[in-house]
């Protein structure tokens, strides 16, 4: 292992906690466990030339992938109000992000980060954005659909959506397989009905968040699972994704 190499290991195996599973230079990966399933969130496999917005960015996964598919400038926001349902500490909260980006070599220019909540996203504050990523969010606010809103403010072009969803699951139904399959609804959690997180307020069904995104302004919508018989609530994901008109 090289001086270099070392150096980088020590400072990953010192954070106790990362959410996200990347993969970076020098042989090195970092210890989460996210996604499931890189393949199933449809990112373009090119993004030349894309100016990319990652909202509740964590460690920066698709922040860096963005970057690894040719975008020319990746903004990442975060407001830390997530803790997974573990206490998982984010005092020290853009610490994963910002030694990812110094192992990846990427200057501030191209890859910008900021604490800042969705609900002041504007084409103000960060200007436009030819892709959108609005990952383990959604059913963290007590607003979605005017998260969505803002997001399709500042949106030219596609947005790509996942949430927890509720097709095979309900929180109030009897757990795993006892879900709404494609109906328009979602549940809501006042307390910590959803995985003991106080933090998640919604989950919709994968048909519900799609015409969310139709709400929004966003054409073309498509909607598809993380897979089609999960077996666990972690399992139960799904994406939305729509161009604006």
């Amino acid at each position: 292992m090289s001086e270099i190499q070392t150096k980088f290991a020590a400072k990953i195996a010192a954070i106790p906690y990362w959410y996200h599973k990347i993969e970076l230079p020098y042989d090195l990966i970092t210890p989460g466990w996210a996604p499931l399933n890189p393949h199933a969130y449809r990112l373009p496999a090119k993004l030349e030339g894309a100016r990319v917005l990652d909202v509740g960015a964590w460690d920066g996964y698709w922040t860096f992938e963005s970057l690894k598919r040719g975008a020319r400038e990746v903004v990442a926001i975060d407001d830390f109000s997530d803790n997974v349902g573990l206490n998982v500490a984010r005092e020290d909260k853009w610490k994963t992000f910002d030694l990812c980006r110094e192992i990846f070599g990427y200057d501030e220019a191209r890859c910008s980060r900021q604490e800042m909540s969705v609900y002041d996203v504007s084409p103000e504050s960060l200007g436009t954005f030819d892709i959108v990523l609005f990952f383990g969010t959604l059913y963290h606010l007590r607003h979605p659909l005017l998260a969505l809103d803002k997001l399709a403010a500042v949106c030219t072009g596609r947005i790509i959506v996942e949430s927890a969803v509720i097709d095979d699951f309900s929180a109030y139904k009897g757990g795993i397989g006892h879900g709404y399959g494609q109906d328009h609804v979602m549940e809501f959690y006042p307390d910590a009905q959803f995985a003991n997180n106080q933090s998640n307020w919604w989950a919709p069904t994968t048909t519900c968040m799609a015409h969310m995104l139709r709400a929004a302004g966003f054409t073309d919508v498509t909607a598809w699972k993380l897979m089609e018989k999960p077996q666990s609530n972690p399992q139960c994901r799904g994406f939305a994704s729509g161009l604006k008109a």
